[in-house]
């Protein structure tokens, strides 16, 4: 199973997320529910440093993604950056509702 956790400040905005684990929804190649999750969530870290020229603090390995936010930002592009984090969320929670067996995502403050 894949467990994404999404970490937010108290101001709500989130601050880190973590996604671990495999789906183990079909063979290694061709899990669709792997394959979506990685897109998404490698997506939006590449958007958020190709559009917005931020380099998050990323670790990624076989099987595991985590991603911190800079705490310091201005706060137009903190909305930017958040804007785009929020997006990742809700596409998440999409992949959920269709294959809640494999994929958990809980957030936490």
């Amino acid at each position: 199973m894949i467990r994404a956790t999404i970490k937010r400040r108290p101001d709500g905005r989130i601050e880190s997320f973590r996604v671990k684990g495999h789906a183990l929804y079909g063979d290694p190649g061709k899990d669709i529910v792997c394959a979506g999750v990685s897109a998404v969530t490698v997506g939006t870290v590449n958007a958020v440093e190709a559009v917005l020229g931020l380099e998050l603090k990323a670790n990624m390995k076989h099987g595991l993604l985590e991603v911190e936010v800079p705490g310091q930002l201005d706060e137009a592009l903190s909305e930017k950056v958040q804007l785009i984090l929020e997006s990742m969320v809700v596409m998440l929670q999409s992949i959920q509702q269709s294959y809640g067996a494999y994929i958990a995502l809980k957030e936490t403050h």
